[in-house]
């Protein structure tokens, strides 16, 4: 879901009557879990007000920053084509660097020009609007070993860099932890508009839903570059975790890491129906740990992502995160670094617990 925010906490709201009277208790029979539900159900709500209100301005402030609309070449299928498909895109983005600079932006023109650099390797870029671009860290021709990481909320070209640094941590500690022979790569995905942390958007899976098929086809295509041998697995973060959930049915992956995850819209992952490994971890001091997994049907569209990944009924094999929070699981030297990169390179190890 993105950055470190706060989550209103609607622990002291009660029911009222057609009255206006405040409801008592229903007494034992109620039963402890049905009072957390409710109280789960109101912090959903509390939240969606708060979103409701925040929203329009949010969007109001999102400028439509224009790029020219990019080539459609076919999807590389040789090292040939690769090469081809990165000069192309890298002579897209120094197009759009123009434009926004034409046009006032200086800070995305920086961040286009920066990823025309002739060192870039850009499987894909769209730059307009909040931009879209698919860059590969690594030889991706002779990779074995391939990493697609899954960004979640507020990610756009204007927040790239973040998301980069990220890809670039976990590159590095692949390339340490590689065994001889090995040859790893890291895919950066920015493959689809991401909500607003605040906003009512990023409650639904409705932008997880239209990413779902964009996320599969980039997976078709690292298949046909690096053969049916490779591994590959989606690291999937926040929000990121909800693509890959509605994703996960037609991904051909070894392995789907979920951090930081408020749920992925399944209950559990036997209802992903996914061959692959599923892993989930979350830091001590995450936020997201007072996100209520929860469905809530409201204003005809379903709210909340439901099962928490890291509990144990959901299923996934749960890694060690340490104390770290919700933008930490990067962090060289960190534990959920250190098992990110196992977990890629295919050798860590089946564990439960949290």
């Amino acid at each position: 879901m993105g950055p470190d925010t706060a989550v209103v906490d609607g622990r002291r709201a009660v029911g009222v009557t057609g009255g206006g009277r405040e409801t008592a208790p229903r007494g034992p029979r109620d039963g402890g879990a049905a009072r957390r539900l409710r109280r789960a159900v109101r912090a959903l709500l509390a939240v969606l007000v708060v979103a409701a209100v925040v929203v329009p301005l949010s969007a109001a402030a999102r400028p439509r920053i224009p790029a020219p609309a990019p080539a459609d070449p076919a999807a590389p299928t040789t090292p040939a084509a690769l090469t081809s498909a990165y000069a192309a895109n890298r002579a897209d983005a120094a197009q759009a660097s123009r434009m926004a600079a034409a046009h006032g932006y200086a800070h995305r023109a920086a961040v286009d020009r920066s990823l025309a650099s002739s060192s870039r390797h850009l499987l894909a870029f769209d730059g307009r609007g909040p931009g879209r671009v698919t860059e590969v860290i690594g030889d991706l021709a002779h990779a074995d070993r391939v990493a697609v990481l899954v960004p979640g909320s507020d990610t756009s070209l204007d927040t790239y860099g973040r998301f980069r640094a990220d890809a670039l941590a976990l590159s590095r500690e692949l390339t340490r932890r590689a065994p001889a022979g090995t040859h790893p790569a890291v895919v950066a995905w920015l493959g689809y508009e991401t909500p607003d942390t605040v906003s009512t958007t990023v409650l639904t899976t409705r932008r997880a839903e239209q990413a779902a098929p964009h996320l599969r086809q980039l997976v078709r295509e690292l298949r046909v570059l690096t053969g049916r041998a490779a591994r590959i697995a989606p690291v999937c973060h926040s929000y990121g975790s909800v693509v890959c959930g509605r994703a996960a049915a037609g991904l051909a992956v070894s392995d789907m890491v979920l951090l930081g995850s408020p749920g992925t819209g399944a209950d559990s992952v036997a209802a992903l129906r996914t061959r692959a490994r599923v892993w989930a971890a979350r830091g001590d001091d995450d936020w997201v740990a007072n996100v209520p997994h929860v469905h809530a049907d409201l204003f005809g569209r379903t709210f909340g992502f439901g099962a928490d990944p890291v509990d144990p009924a959901f299923g996934a094999r749960v890694f060690p995160a340490g104390r770290g929070g919700h933008s930490d699981y990067f962090k060289p030297g960190s534990p959920s670094l250190s098992h990110l990169a196992r977990i890629v390179l295919g050798a860590a190890k089946e564990t439960r617990g949290h």
